[in-house]
C-alpha cells in the first residue's frame, strides 16, 4: 500500500473559493481504481493549512492518478486559488489486515 501524507497552503480567506475545486478533486480521486482513501483536512489551529492524506493500492494506481484529467484541472487552479507550499511525502506500508 502507498500512503501520501503532507500539506498545502491556501490563504484562509480563499478557502471558501477553493472548496468546490477541492471537493471535485476528492470525489474524482476516490472513484479511481486503486484509491483506498483520499482526503483534505483544514488544520484547526492554522486555517490556511490543508492536510493531505491519500492511500493507494499500488504505485501503479498512484501513477495513473497523476495522469487523470481531474489532477491536471486541479493543478491548473493552484495559482488562481493561491495554493502554495506543497509538501507531500510517499510512504510504503503493509496492507491493512482483513
Amino acid at each position: 500500500m502507498i500512503i501520501i501524507e503532507g500539506t498545502v497552503r491556501v490563504p484562509a480567506e480563499r478557502l471558501d473559493a477553493a472548496r468546490p475545486a477541492m471537493e471535485t478533486m476528492i470525489r474524482a480521486s476516490r472513484a479511481e481504481a486503486g484509491c483506498l482513501d483520499y482526503a483534505y483536512s483544514i488544520d484547526v489551529l492554522d486555517p490556511g493549512l490543508v492536510r493531505v492524506t491519500e492511500r493507494w493500492e499500488s504505485r501503479e494506481a498512484l501513477k495513473a492518478h497523476f495522469e487523470t484529467p481531474h489532477m491536471a484541472a486541479w493543478r491548473a487552479q493552484f495559482a488562481g486559488l493561491g495554493v502554495t507550499d506543497r509538501s507531500l511525502r510517499l510512504y510504503e506500508a503493509d496492507p491493512e489486515p482483513i
